[in-house]
């Protein structure tokens, strides 16, 4: 899978890829020092993954998600932060954001939540999951689960579980196109953005328990 690193210290960026490098299936195709070029080089580059720094001078990461949603652009974006930098995470998560690790994460680990946002995984702390549930009572669609088909909450209970596209295809025997459409019904359907939005609004709601 091909990576893009977004930070604005190059020694971080140079200690990513030391280590991202010697990993057989995870190629790192380029970098960029802040949100605006970050942008440019995911479109030129269309990585798998961004590993995106939230704080940058000029744009930041939040800055760069949102551009990047706007461009329709596929990458998977993992926000790699500090932990203080916590409370930035959330708009992050909003913004489109696959999910989240900390800047001292075990180099393995970090390897790991690359592989799972590849994956269609949504990568959420429990405190930052937490967060996002007590904001608000949900972001989008209250009230609204009845207007859902049977399928419809078999396959956000499994969102919620954090299964990719793939995996519930395979779990409920459909093909993944079936699978897509599902999705899109299911966000038009609850009035949300993404399918991290989706995930949190079955905890809410107690779908997938």
């Amino acid at each position: 899978m091909s990576v893009l690193l977004v930070d604005d210290h190059q020694v971080v960026r140079r200690g990513l890829r030391t280590f991202l490098e010697v990993q057989e299936d995870i190629e790192v195709v380029g970098e960029a020092s802040d949100g605006e070029e970050g942008v440019a080089r995911a479109e030129e580059l269309r990585p798998d993954v961004v590993l995106m720094d939230v704080k940058m001078p000029g744009a930041d990461g939040i800055d760069a998600l949102r551009k990047l949603r706007e461009l329709d652009n596929p990458a998977r974006v993992l926000i790699v932060t500090s932990f203080t930098e916590q409370r930035t995470v959330v708009p992050a998560l909003r913004a489109g954001a696959a999910g989240y690790v900390y800047k001292d994460v075990d180099p393995e680990a970090l390897a790991g939540a690359i592989r799972s946002v590849y994956a269609g995984h949504v990568l959420l702390q429990p405190e930052v999951a937490g967060a996002l549930l007590s904001q608000e009572e949900t972001h989008g669609g209250h009230g609204r689960s009845g207007t859902l088909t049977d399928r419809e909450r078999e396959v956000l209970a499994l969102i919620a579980d954090g299964r990719s596209n793939r995996e519930i295809a395979r779990a409920l025997v459909l093909s993944e196109k079936t699978v897509k459409t599902h999705v899109s019904n299911i966000l038009m359907k609850l009035d949300l953005s993404d399918r991290t939005q989706a995930a949190l609004w079955a905890v809410r709601h107690g779908i997938g328990d």
